[in-house]
């Protein structure tokens, strides 16, 4: 009995510092190249916070644009094979309207190029499903917790979770000036709130996570916190 307790006092213990996502190596794939350009070639890994690979023009005068354009162009690259057209659909959906609500809490969210307008691009390069049942048994059986904490420490992710790769370019609207560029790859965490979900929903809690992610790092840079 005193094992059971223990098994389960350690669980909370290690889902207390568990995130619902978490942040691991990009995949070197094509794909980024064929949508960013040769800026590829010049992406480094990010700071806590930022895209796992990330490059800021440093000329760039961010401190002009209050307003943003936002483009999701859907799945991009070999991958997009995984996921069905239906999937594909619905995952690119879901995203632009996350971006939307998140970067409209700090700017105007235009649907046409202008002064002072940002327009970003974004493509999702790959996406995975989860596993549900197993997935939920992994998160909230004890044991088979700790063996898939475990598995996540020597992998890098957790069993059966899902996630997702996506790639982005921010340009002024009207000039078509390269601003910004990056690449993120997220799968799903050891959060127990993420137990209990549909196949993407580890793909959806990423892309939010991306939504803030991208939302944060532009206005630092637009309001002059933070300088190319």
């Amino acid at each position: 009995m005193k094992t059971v307790f223990g098994i389960a006092a350690a669980v909370v213990l290690l889902a207390a510092g568990c995130s619902t996502t978490e942040q691991v190596a990009v995949k070197d794939q094509p794909a980024v190249c064929g949508f960013l350009g040769e800026v590829c070639h010049q992406l480094t890994p990010g700071k806590e916070g930022e895209a796992g690979l990330r490059w800021v023009n440093p000329k760039a005068s961010l401190t002009q644009y209050n307003k943003v354009l936002i483009q999701v162009v859907g799945f991009y690259g070999s991958d997009k094979e995984k996921v069905s057209p239906k999937d594909q659909q619905m995952l690119t959906d879901a995203f632009a309207k996350t971006l939307n609500e998140e970067l409209s809490k700090k700017y105007q969210v235009v649907d046409q190029a202008g002064p002072g307008t940002l327009k970003l691009d974004v493509a999702l390069l790959d996406a995975e499903a989860a596993t549900p049942g197993l997935r939920s048994i992994t998160m909230v059986v004890p044991q088979m917790r700790l063996l898939s904490t475990g598995a996540s420490l020597a992998t890098g992710k957790f069993p059966f979770a899902g996630g997702a790769e996506a790639v982005a370019k921010i340009t002024d609207s009207e000039t078509g000036e390269l601003l910004a560029a990056g690449v993120d790859r997220r799968v799903g965490g050891g959060s127990i709130k993420t137990a209990a979900q549909w196949q993407w929903g580890d793909a959806e809690n990423v892309m939010k996570a991306w939504a803030n992610m991208v939302t944060t790092n532009m206005y630092a840079y637009t309001s002059g916190e933070k300088k190319p």
